[in-house]
């Protein structure tokens, strides 16, 4: 959605790819992005001794019934709360439709006390990392870039072409309500 009504400080796709790929690329299985927010990758969404220990009260899964991913209502126990989104990690999948029911399911965990909200997908850079980025911008207000700086300080990600193209049109949306 490039288009000449952009706020002037919301980048282009490729502006925003050239952000991405700056920096550092740190990352491991799990990374606490914003207070009580964690991105992971399966490997770690996986193990539930590992997600129980870390505290984990909301599980929110990116790839629901995608291959080799074992969460579920029933994965984590009574313990967590699970939400899941059968997202592909393609340019042409309108994540953009899950962005209001994610960025509630995320706020209302936080809300909870003692609340830590797990974020997953595959591998945790682009679909998980994508409804990361939209709830800063819709919760916390941080226009795209600083949302995408403040969770590159914790984890490298790169959302795929077509999500950042969702999420630059989320920005501008926000720019002009306000």
């Amino acid at each position: 959605m490039e288009n000449s009504r952009a706020r002037p400080d919301t980048p282009s796709v490729k502006e925003l790819v050239k952000i991405l790929y700056g920096g550092k690329r740190c990352g491991s299985h799990v990374n606490e992005v914003w207070p009580n927010l964690f991105l992971s990758d399966l490997t770690f969404a996986n193990d539930r001794y590992s997600v129980w220990k870390l505290g984990i009260t909301h599980v929110l899964n990116a790839a629901h019934g995608r291959a080799h991913s074992e969460g579920g209502p029933d994965f984590y126990g009574p313990s967590v709360v699970y939400y899941g989104i059968p997202a592909d990690d393609s340019p042409t999948f309108n994540l953009s439709k899950y962005f209001s029911a994610s960025d509630k399911f995320i706020h209302n965990a936080l809300e909870v006390e003692e609340g830590r909200v797990l974020v997953h997908c595959a591998v945790g850079v682009s679909r998980s990392a994508t409804l990361v980025l939209s709830f800063l911008m819709q919760h916390h207000r941080l226009p795209l870039v600083d949302a995408i700086l403040k969770v590159k300080e914790h984890r490298w990600i790169f959302p795929n072409t077509g999500f950042l193209k969702q999420l630059r049109a989320l920005d501008i949306k926000l720019h002009t309500q306000t």
